[in-house]
């Protein structure tokens, strides 16, 4: 395959399949911002930020796609002037058909994401979603003759259902008769027109992620035998282990605050660090990448010594009531290792096409020392 056989839409599959935009939060913009999906793809510059210096530095690379982990507009823009920051770069990029792609809360709450890549820098062991999220699976009920149900079921695993944790072709069967009668117009796999018919047939559930439920209709549809085919969808309020805030787990060996902080400022390659004191051991670890301190009654909850995030308040700091060392490092120091996961993840798939890891520091925040 050569280079110019890669789309843009090509990445953002492959991106998506990784990160579903239907796992962003709701006030986000994540997905192609600028640009035409079906462009070619000239290459792949990785950065944090969408600015205009990233914009800049696309264009001196030769990269045609930017793929970011901030969206350059969260909120609808009603003029492009140049008057502000957002509007310059996206006016930039489009002078220079420079795509911009953002992939940010959606790849923030799945397992192998933002915070993943933050608790392995720290160290940290037996690590599991902080914060899974609730009503985001649902469960689809269908009825097939009982010759049929392995290429149904096959056709429904390989959709994506039936996936639960660390086990995959999960379902549930049940034999029943099923009974219809088919009318003049209809061509019936099993059955004569105006007789009533009975069926030894299978039924099967399956749960599901809810994002997919058009794909599992059509799969059911198209694999099933029947010219009408019953099926109905229920939502769950059921947690998804796999998809949520933040991230937790221990570190090998427990460690004085101190020394833990040190660890903190080494493996980050921090200036400073902002933390509430605590007089334990740490051991185990919460984290969130950029602004988490929605998750401090999560940490605590949870039993986390030490939480890992940036970009709290003042009055929030409070909140930690000496139970627990929260440790803001910066959004931006928090989240600039995505750049790193993005382009091993890309790599994993396109080998083809030119991935650059912006050299740009789009911080806003400098310190004094």
């Amino acid at each position: 395959m050569s280079k110019e056989e890669i789309r843009i839409k090509e990445i953002i599959s492959y991106l998506e399949t990784l990160a579903p935009r239907a796992y962003q939060e709701s006030y986000d913009n994540a997905g192609l911002i600028v640009g035409n999906s079906s462009n070619h793809v000239s290459g792949v510059l990785i950065s944090l930020d969408a600015t205009e210096e990233i914009v800049d530095e696309a264009i001196a690379t030769g990269c045609s796609l930017i793929v970011a982990h901030h969206p350059i507009v969260f909120k609808g823009l009603k003029t492009l002037t140049g008057s502000n920051y957002v509007e310059r770069t996206v006016i930039k990029a489009i002078q220079h058909d420079v795509a911009i792609y953002a992939i940010h809360t959606n790849l923030d709450n799945v397992l192998d994401g933002v915070n993943a890549e933050i608790a392995n820098i720290i160290g940290l062991k037996n690590q599991r979603i902080l914060a899974p999220k609730s009503g985001i699976l649902s469960k689809i009920v269908t009825f097939c003759p009982k010759d049929n149900t392995g290429e149904v079921l096959a056709a429904l695993h390989e959709a994506g259902a039936g996936h639960i944790g660390n086990y995959d072709h999960c379902s549930f069967r049940v034999a029943g008769t099923g009974s219809f009668r088919p009318n003049d117009k209809a061509n019936p796999h099993i059955g004569t027109p105006h007789q009533l018919e009975q069926v030894h047939e299978d039924r099967l559930e399956l749960i599901f992620p809810s994002h997919l439920s058009q794909l599992i209709v059509n799969t059911l549809q198209t694999a099933h035998p029947y010219e009408e085919v019953a099926y109905y969808l229920t939502s769950l309020q059921n947690q998804y282990q796999e998809v949520g805030s933040g991230m937790i787990g221990t570190l090998p060996e427990p460690m004085q605050p101190d020394k833990f902080l040190a660890h903190l400022k080494e493996v980050f390659d921090l200036q400073v660090i902002k933390y509430t004191p605590v007089n334990k051991k740490i051991h185990t670890v919460a984290v969130c990448g950029g602004a988490g301190s929605f998750l401090l009654e999560s940490a605590k909850k949870q039993s986390a010594d030490a939480f890992v995030t940036s970009d709290f308040k003042y009055h929030e700091y409070f909140d930690a009531e000496g139970r627990v060392l929260v440790a803001d490092i910066g959004h931006y120091e928090s989240e600039v290792s995505t750049k790193n996961l993005l382009h091993r993840k890309l790599k994993q798939k396109f080998t083809n096409i030119a991935l650059r890891l912006s050299k740009a520091n789009t911080n806003p925040v400098r310190y004094y020392l």
